[in-house]
């Protein structure tokens, strides 16, 4: 195994590291724009608050880890895809800018009015972000991005798997989200809101499983290389997502929130690994190779001992954090 696999492996940890704890943060954009008026929708509102607000910034230490890895380790491959796929990123970008400065005003507005359109805004945006991002991620996955860049703005992402991609990215967040928060809202003896929160998890759920293998079928005429992947060598994986995604909507009804969260996080994790897996040894599929596209070789050594001390101390305060956040009791004053 070369250093290349070595430093891929660590970009993809931090891609999946990315669709689990920045997917939950997202998600939290349907259930805010969902919970109902100013005063309905309040307790939700502020149980969202409470959930995100610790995290929210540092979910985007994967974010940033991914592009930095991505761009001094596979320059060539980085550049084409910034070329190609600049407007979806840089919508992507445009919904993590407004969803997290609205995030942050809606809590220091001075009027109702500015209150709601803030809100308003970190909905949408929740939405619209990892929307692009999956758009882009398909676009890659359909090999509809050449090695020397400059292929369409438009249809490069916009089409069957760049939508499939986004579908199922805004709804893994969603469903994601919920199952964080409905076990957040039992643990405040908040029973009610729990309830209300279990039936639309459920819905979301359901919904987005129905989404994640029905667009496989897209795939397998617009994608085939990485239909071929997930139909081939990731298929356990793609098996065992259905079976942590089932396992997540049996628990949320049977109230079992606690363990559901841990399944829930299995079934997104599965399917991006899964995807990960079918598109290996493709950087952008059909095009490039991770092989062919690596740096220089000094360089990818650099990388990976700056990558191991990041991980030596990040991870440990990053999992403190999430410790925190999921196991503090509170309730509402």
């Amino acid at each position: 195994m070369g250093i290349e696999t070595v430093v891929a492996a660590a970009l993809f940890v931090g891609v999946l590291a990315y669709a689990v704890f920045g997917g939950a943060d997202f998600g939290s954009g349907f259930f805010d724009i969902t919970a109902g008026g100013a005063r309905g929708g309040a307790r939700l509102r502020t149980l969202i608050d409470h959930s995100i607000g610790p995290v929210w910034e540092a979910n985007h230490v994967w974010l940033i880890f991914v592009l930095v890895t991505w761009w001094t380790a596979f320059p060539t491959a980085f550049a084409a895809a910034m070329t190609t796929l600049w407007l979806p990123l840089m919508l992507g970008l445009l919904g993590i800018v407004l969803r997290g400065a609205s995030f942050a005003f809606r809590k220091y507005a001075a009027t109702l009015g500015q209150a709601r359109l803030f809100g308003v805004v970190f909905g949408i945006s929740s939405l619209v972000a990892p929307f692009f991002l999956g758009a882009a991620a398909g676009a890659i996955a359909s090999g509809r991005v050449p090695a020397g860049g400059h292929g369409d703005l438009i249809t490069s992402w916009l089409n069957p798997t760049g939508i499939v991609g986004g579908l199922v990215a805004g709804g893994t967040c969603a469903f994601l989200a919920g199952s964080f928060l409905v076990a957040d809202a039992a643990r405040a003896d908040q029973t009610d809101l729990a309830e209300v929160l279990r039936i639309r998890t459920l819905g979301v759920g359901a919904v987005t499983g129905l989404v994640v293998f029905a667009g496989l079928f897209p795939l397998m005429h617009d994608a085939p290389t990485l239909y071929d992947g997930l139909s081939g060598r990731a298929l356990p994986l793609v098996l065992l997502s259905a079976v942590a995604g089932v396992a997540t909507l049996v628990l949320i009804a049977r109230r079992t929130y606690g363990l559901a969260r841990f399944t829930a996080v299995a079934a997104v994790a599965t399917v991006v690994l899964g995807w990960g897996v079918a598109q290996y040894p493709w950087i952008l599929v059909d095009e490039v190779t991770f092989a062919d596209a690596a740096g220089a070789p000094a360089t990818l050594q650099a990388l990976t001992i700056a990558v191991a001390l990041a991980a030596a101390i990040v991870l440990p305060a990053l999992g403190y954090l999430l410790y925190l956040t999921q196991t503090e009791r509170w309730t509402k004053h």
